[in-house]
């Protein structure tokens, strides 16, 4: 799988860039795109075809950094590379406006050259906010409860898939799961209208879920890190009840 993966990358570099390439950035796990989890050996491929060609390697945290895998702080962590600059946001403030760029000393370098200039760049309310966070994601071992929590959420889920047959597909890992929703197993049909339709009972009954995907049927499930059991089975049972109920 990797290897064929690998040839489309480079095939991509050889007849659809010049031979060399600025960078190449990508997530763990899709988020947006509706929770697309790389396969495995993809990675470490695509990051060698990168560096080969002049690239930088780009690791894009912001949804799947801060412990939301569960397995790992980092999403590129599961993947066993290392980039060569991430990218974080979101998860770093808890609702704070808060991004940063992590990055090697020989990249940074090059900022030194440059006249870099940020209107609301290190702001220190947001920055104290931003170590709080670490300090309790750390205290509340948060990352362990993603990795408990998300597993038993992702085993509820897939016992839901057994019940209903609108239910294609159940991904990801941690707190950052995927539900596809399909008309029809095979032809994995997107069940568009359905999704909006679940979305809203959910939402009536008191659950907020987001979508993404290519076609906008898929359920983004990434709850807060101190996200409990007890909430996982309100999600699901809310579910349960709003897809028997079609």
């Amino acid at each position: 799988m990797g290897k064929c993966m690998q040839t489309d990358v480079e095939e991509l570099i050889t007849y659809g860039t010049s031979g060399h390439v600025a960078g190449f950035m990508s997530e763990a796990i899709q988020g947006v795109g509706g929770i697309i989890e790389l396969a495995p050996g993809y990675l470490p491929a695509a990051y060698s075809s990168i560096r080969k060609a002049g690239g930088l390697c780009i690791a894009d945290e912001v949804q799947s950094g801060f412990a939301r895998m569960g397995s790992h702080f980092w999403g590129f962590e599961s993947h066993g590379v290392v980039p060569d600059i991430v990218t974080m946001a979101k998860g770093i403030g808890n609702g704070i406006p808060l991004g940063a760029v992590v990055t090697t000393p020989a990249v940074a370098e090059v900022l030194t050259r440059r006249n870099y200039f940020n209107t609301f760049g290190g702001n220190p309310v947001c920055t104290a906010a931003g170590h709080a966070v670490l300090k309790v994601i750390e205290k509340e071992n948060l990352q362990e409860n993603a990795h408990v929590v998300g597993s038993y959420l992702k085993e509820r889920l897939n016992s839901l898939k057994d019940k209903h047959e609108i239910i294609g597909d159940v991904r990801g890992r941690g707190l950052m799961l995927g539900v596809e929703l399909v008309t029809d197993r095979q032809l994995k049909t997107p069940a568009k209208v359905e999704t909006l339709h679940v979305m809203d009972q959910m939402r009536e009954m008191g659950v907020l879920i987001g979508k993404g995907g290519f076609f906008g049927n898929v359920f983004r499930i990434t709850p807060p890190l101190c996200f409990t059991k007890e909430d996982a089975d309100f999600l699901v049972d809310v579910m349960d009840y709003t897809m028997s109920k079609m």
